[in-house]
């Protein structure tokens, strides 16, 4: 719920992230963090069915033996070495514990999004080491909602993104390039799938017809779908009932509408525009999840999005995508 403020002799609405609610998270507080205190808020958050007790992640035993040179745990059973953040996507990490509590706590705190170039920066690393720490929090944000399906009512809509042409700089040499004999070949669709009060799922298509068996896949039947005129969500109407908006005309008719979707691409263009000037198709997937996290939790406080952030990079397992990625291309 919003928080109100009296402004004149009325009431006016402000924005949940102008409120104090907002504001439970500190980068001081994390910046001012000792090394010990960083490992056990990453052992409390990571094993916190046992009250911060290590769990062998091979075998599962909860019984272990401790070192007092090193921030290593022995299994008593299998005879495993582990630290705490081993089998997770920090698997094999460089930087100290508390460098990555502060750059969750950056990441978050941005409402379009952070660059990986401000990351490195911010925490005086390479480039490289912050686009694919900020990839691998992407990865774990988007596991969230990896099986998840929509219902009730839920809102289809999908756009455009990269495939840019410089346009060129005399009037009359200038094309459309909005028709696709103007473009790269490289412009991809994200469809989003979103269910009101509820989560949003978004994918990346070529085109954005392709995007109709997706949707009978993650939208659950009996559901309420609403959609443009776009020609190939006729073949939505086998499936759900299905209600349908002109945009030529208007964006809401009191029947239909997509502006809960239509929001979450307002989320993105920023973030495109004004965060990362530039996001190309391997990684629009990756944007686009983490976007549609921020959306869905957008309600949260900055505090409870760094512990979720947090719990999430420490239950997802090593990450396959981002794990040596810059060694791979070498």
């Amino acid at each position: 719920m919003r928080s109100t403020k009296i402004v004149g002799s009325g009431m006016a609405m402000q924005h949940f992230l102008l409120s104090s609610a907002a504001r439970s998270l500190s980068l001081a507080k994390v910046a001012r963090m000792s090394d010990e205190e960083a490992h056990n808020a990453f052992r409390l958050i990571r094993w916190a069915d046992t009250d911060g007790k290590p769990v062998c992640p091979r075998c599962s035993c909860a019984e272990t033996l401790t070192y007092k040179t090193r921030a290593l745990f022995k299994c008593k059973a299998c005879s495993h070495q582990f630290s705490v953040t081993s089998g997770t996507i920090f698997a094999s990490r460089k930087l100290p514990i508390r460098d990555y509590l502060l750059a969750i706590a950056i990441f978050v705190n941005g409402a379009k999004g952070h660059s990986a170039l401000q990351l490195s920066r911010d925490l005086d690393v390479q480039y490289k080491t912050a686009f694919v720490l900020a990839h691998k929090l992407r990865e774990a944000m988007a596991a969230e909602t990896k099986d998840a399906t929509v219902s009730g009512t839920v809102e289809v809509d999908g756009a455009y993104f990269g495939g840019h042409i410089r346009p060129a700089n005399n009037a009359e040499n200038r094309v459309d390039r909005r028709l696709a004999k103007h473009q790269t070949g490289k412009r991809r669709v994200v469809v989003i799938m979103r269910e009101r009060g509820g989560r949003t799922l978004p994918f990346v298509f070529k085109a954005e017809g392709q995007s109709v068996e997706t949707i009978a896949q993650r939208v659950a039947p009996g559901s309420v779908v609403h959609a443009d005129e776009a020609a190939h969500w006729d073949r939505l109407h086998s499936l759900y009932l299905t209600k349908r908006i002109n945009h030529q005309e208007s964006y809401s008719d009191g029947e239909a509408c997509t502006n809960g979707a239509e929001s979450f691409f307002s989320r993105i263009r920023r973030a495109e525009i004004g965060i990362h000037h530039h996001i190309s198709g391997p990684y629009l997937a990756a944007y686009s999840a983490e976007m549609a996290w921020r959306e869905d939790h957008r309600r949260v406080s900055n505090g409870e999005q760094y512990l979720m952030t947090v719990g999430a990079a420490l239950a997802h397992p090593v990450s396959r995508v981002w794990k040596g990625y810059w060694q791979r291309g070498a």
